[in-house]
């Protein structure tokens, strides 16, 4: 009498344990290490998927990895290459990491990333990620580009967001946080704005404000929000409004008045003190006589005895003149000559000369 058959749950338990008794383990010959520490990084449009290298002991060639993902909502995994993922290859690639940003991935669900090793027969265990959602996970920097131009009591801030978006059901808000140079412990918020372009009113003119930009990342038709970064401190002074430039501009004309008067004081009563130095400063000192000034020059020119013959006192040449003159009614009497020096002269009234 033959034994009965055993029963179909024994069969499938037995082949179920052949099957994990035949199956690598991992620390088989035959299997490959799995990358360790998979991480996912997110920052803005920033999207990569990042591990540790996997070592090998002997020469086996080089190890080449493969990223596959899959939604929450479903059971199979998918290879990140460029059919399934606009312009993603992460299929047999030899760096440690793959950005996967420009795959088309749907921002509100859940997503699993994995990776493992792979040589030409070999291939290692699968490494998972945790799961992520894009925009709930994400961490938002702060706005770029950006622009203060400050005016009369104001400061008008323009910038632009972190990344794109998708605009209908996704948006940015701005919020601006200031506080005066004087009193750095009580800041200010203006509220949040979906506008890049804020302008800060009702400032104080002439005063040194500090202020940091944070976006605020609105999704899912505005029902959630993801806060991000402040910028880094920035301080700017404001312009004068009407008022403040008319008080600069008195204030300018009299403080020049004062210092030209002031100037003016000072210099007559320096002129009046020091009168007699100031004489003895501007009187030009006595030149030498040229005739000196060649002897200096050259001591072997007689100058000085032509200057000593001209300067000899000659000898007084005079004359001796005769003045004859009588009266109409008298006569004219004889005259006599007499001899001079130069010549015989009429006799008469003599006049020296």
């Amino acid at each position: 009498m033959r034994p009965p058959p055993p029963p179909l749950w024994l069969l499938l338990r037995l082949l179920l344990l052949h099957l994990g008794a035949a199956a690598p383990t991992p620390d088989s010959p035959s299997q490959l290490p799995a990358p360790q520490n998979p991480k996912i990084h997110l920052y803005n449009a920033e999207q990569v998927l990042s591990w540790e290298p996997v070592s090998l002991s002997g020469d086996e060639g080089p190890v080449v990895y493969r990223v596959q993902f899959r939604y929450a909502t479903s059971s199979d995994w998918f290879d990140l290459t460029p059919r399934q993922s606009r312009k993603v290859i992460c299929s047999r690639i030899a760096a440690t990491e793959c950005n996967f940003a420009p795959a088309d991935f749907q921002t509100s669900h859940n997503i699993s990333l994995r990776v493992r090793a792979e040589l030409p027969e070999r291939a290692s265990a699968w490494a998972a990620a945790p799961w992520f959602q894009r925009y709930l996970n994400v961490t938002v920097g702060p706005p770029e580009n950006i622009r203060v131009t400050p005016g009369p009591g104001s400061l008008t801030l323009s910038f632009s967001p972190p990344f794109d978006v998708e605009s209908t059901t996704t948006h940015f808000s701005y919020c601006v946080r200031y506080w005066t140079l004087e009193n750095p412990g009580h800041p200010q918020d203006n509220g949040c704005l979906r506008n890049p372009l804020i302008e800060l009113k009702d400032l104080k003119p002439l005063r040194v404000y500090c202020l940091q930009v944070r976006a605020t990342l609105v999704w899912n038709s505005g029902k959630m929000s993801t806060e991000g970064l402040f910028s880094n401190v920035s301080c700017h002074e404001t312009a004068a409004d009407a008022s403040t430039k008319l008080q600069e501009v008195v204030l300018i004309a009299m403080g020049t008045f004062l210092s030209l008067t002031a100037l003016a004081g000072a210099c007559v009563f320096l002129t009046l003190r020091y009168r007699g130095l100031i004489k003895h400063w501007l009187h030009s000192p006595p030149g030498v006589p040229v005739q000196i000034g060649e002897y200096l020059r050259d001591p072997e020119d007689p100058v000085l005895e032509a200057m000593d013959r001209d300067g000899a006192p000659k000898e007084d040449a005079w004359d001796s003149v005769s003045v004859l003159s009588a009266p109409e009614e008298q006569k004219m009497l004889p005259s006599t000559r007499h001899q001079g020096p130069g010549g015989p002269q009429p006799a008469g009234a003599d006049l020296e000369l």
